[in-house]
């Protein structure tokens, strides 16, 4: 058994996670058996990509916030004794052109290197995290489709026990809030119909980039990661407030998604910030996240889709444990 820590530093939020990992001996790689008892796992939204779209550049401010976190994760990793730590930057990270500014400050606070890492080895990840309990069920067909909305990027990857296809396109809930939703520094609320035209379009778009190298209709069982999925999910369970043990494989319908979808977007910043499921810090975005999401069921002809708290923070976890660098 290995105690091991992931951190996930995304767009929007940075994520950790600190599990025991038990491997078979003489088993590596992603498609290593073996169990994952998840001991810490909590989320901070940061914000990092604020402004990248527009600037190239990651903001002072965004990057301060960041750190900040870091330094709460440091304490919580040297208190549970992990060991071994892997630290992976996603789209926002990748896009700006300041950023040694970002490895410098992680490399100083947790002691290791964020490895920024590509769409493709992002999708990877994804896959192995929300895919690894689902083997075995009866009743989820394969092949699967995993979804990674995330802040800035969208991850599509298609296959049965390992992946098959994967592609990343620059589409996410901040990336397209701050694309299309955003006059003179504030929100619109709700948007205009031109606007979600606008977004609505740009989805599309990324959607046919993806199809030139994954299949997306082939897949027989829609798996839905990351803030703008779950928070979904939770608000059409009626949760009084998050809970992940609730939201976790919940089977969310097509009709649920559209429902929800323009509640939100028809919403103000404090009708969306009355509903308790949804963190603070997605209250402004998570109108474009879930236009996405329902974008890509349309699309794709899903009925529903599985709802997964296992995602690319787990994937990572896996790599630290079984010594597989994808």
């Amino acid at each position: 058994m290995t105690r091991v820590a992931a951190i996930d530093c995304g767009t929007n939020s940075i994520r950790l996670l600190v599990a025991d990992a038990t491997v078979p001996d003489g088993t590596s790689g992603a498609g290593a058996t073996g169990e994952l008892k998840e001991l810490d796992r909590r989320m901070t939204i940061v914000r990092l990509g604020q402004g990248v779209d527009r600037t190239g550049r990651l903001a002072p401010e965004a990057l301060e916030r960041t750190f900040a976190a870091c330094r709460e994760y440091a304490e919580v990793i040297k208190e549970h004794g992990a060991s071994r730590l892997r630290f992976v930057a996603t789209s926002a990270s990748r896009d700006a052109e300041n950023r040694e500014d970002f490895v410098r400050g992680v490399v100083d606070i947790l002691g290791v290197e964020p490895e920024v890492i590509s769409g493709d080895q992002e999708a990877e990840f994804s896959f192995t995290g929300a895919t690894k309990e689902l083997t075995g069920r009866d009743d989820l067909a394969k092949p699967y489709l995993v979804v990674d909305i995330g802040g800035g990027s969208t991850e599509f990857v298609v296959g049965e026990e390992h992946v098959g296809a994967a592609r990343s396109v620059d589409v996410g809930c901040v990336r397209m809030t701050e694309r299309h939703l955003v006059r003179d520094g504030v929100v619109t609320d709700p948007p205009t119909f031109g606007q979600l035209s606008a977004i609505k379009a740009d989805i599309e778009a990324a959607l046919d980039l993806a199809e030139q190298s994954v299949p997306l209709t082939e897949a027989r069982t829609l798996v839905g990661l990351a803030g703008s999925v779950t928070t979904v999910a939770a608000i059409a369970l009626g949760l009084p407030e998050y809970d992940s043990s609730a939201i976790h494989h919940a089977r969310i319908s097509l009709e649920q998604v559209q429902e929800i979808t323009g509640m939100l977007l028809s919403s103000t910043h404090e009708q969306r910030a009355a509903i308790p499921a949804i963190h603070p810090g997605r209250v402004d975005v998570i109108g474009a996240g879930a236009l996405v999401l329902q974008t890509v069921m349309e699309r794709i002809g899903a009925r529903e889709v599985v709802v997964s708290e296992h995602d690319i923070l787990d994937g990572i976890a896996w790599s630290v444990a079984t010594g597989d660098d994808a």
